[in-house]
């Protein structure tokens, strides 16, 4: 069997928050963007079209979820502990420039890590903690 990651799901709660995060901030481009019962789905991924994606979500659009799980929900993702994605650039020091020139939430700046690797993290608008390695 061989497998690749196709997509991974983080939750937005302002799509044109997260368009201009993703899009415009990190330079992604955007897959698909559907719209269904005043709810949008984005799908973002590197330009080109080839590799993962990432599908930004409604929080809310899984119907078995209940009112008190949104809120719950809803306070995790205000918290910056309910999602999060991990990406990677070959240039590290230009791409956190980039972040803090476009006012993202820094959380880390670029560290070398005791672990082998160089990073930072930023939360997007959402809330979700995105860390950025830069490869080797």
């Amino acid at each position: 069997m061989h497998l690749t990651v196709h997509a991974s799901f983080l939750p937005h709660n302002d799509p044109e928050a997260a368009l201009a995060f993703y899009r415009d901030l990190l330079g992604l481009e955007v897959r698909d963007d559907v719209g269904y019962g005043g709810m949008r789905w984005i799908t973002v991924g590197p330009p080109g079209g080839a590799g993962s994606a990432i599908v930004l979500l409604p929080p809310g659009a899984d119907p078995g979820v209940t009112e008190d799980e949104r809120r719950t929900i809803d306070a995790m993702m205000a918290k910056g502990t309910y999602g999060g994605i991990l990406l990677a650039t070959p240039d590290l020091t230009t791409t956190f420039e980039k972040l803090v020139a476009g006012d993202a939430e820094i959380v880390q700046e670029p560290t070398d890590q005791p672990y082998g690797v160089r990073d930072c993290a930023v939360r997007d608008p959402a809330g979700n903690l995105v860390r950025i390695q830069e490869r080797r």
